[in-house]
């Protein structure tokens, strides 16, 4: 038995669970999720706690078993408060502004990058050089971040591009000079 398959998911007050067969959709003051399962796995709701179950002892059940309870978990975690990644961009002219629902990125290439966010996903923009990012689905504000990192990579010489706030760069010593 998976040992994180199988400790149930409590429910907080103020989310919304409910299960349609394979379908799960989470409700909560952050937003809605959906999600639908593989057949490996059972969900069932109690008043306060989602169980999820394997159908079999199979390999492919096992290990769906442990995926599916940390992703209903991270749904009921995000409905009900939210995930946030905060991204620095470091490097003399670049800079980031908000465009409506575009991210115009000036990252020292011939011409401005606009990003297009998601619907879900939240962008506010502290002094041109800082992004916080905010969703209820941890899983799709990991890949905007991620791309909006691929956008310019941290170099390890000068540490300039756009990197994860968190995120330490190690850095190389360079050309020794004469």
């Amino acid at each position: 038995m998976s040992r994180i398959g199988k400790r149930p998911i409590e429910i907080p007050d103020d989310v919304d669970v409910d299960i349609q067969g394979r379908q799960i959709t989470v409700k909560g003051p952050k937003g809605e999720l959906t999600r639908e399962f593989t057949e490996y796995v059972e969900l069932n709701a109690d008043d306060d706690a989602v169980v999820i179950s394997r159908i079999d002892d199979t390999r492919e059940a096992r290990s769906q078993h442990g995926l599916a309870r940390s992703v209903v978990s991270n749904m009921v975690h995000g409905a009900a408060e939210g995930y946030q990644r905060t991204l620095e961009i470091n490097g003399v002219g670049y800079r980031a502004e908000e465009r409506g629902e575009f991210i115009r990125f000036d990252l020292g290439y011939s011409h401005p990058i606009m990003f297009e966010l998601p619907e879900t996903v939240n962008c506010e923009i502290e002094r041109q050089t800082k992004l916080k990012l905010e969703s209820a689905d941890n899983e799709l504000l990991g890949q905007v971040a991620a791309k909006i990192r691929d956008l310019r990579k941290p170099e390890p010489y000068k540490g300039k591009g756009i990197r994860y706030s968190d995120e330490v760069i190690r850095r190389k010593a360079g050309k020794a000079g004469a």
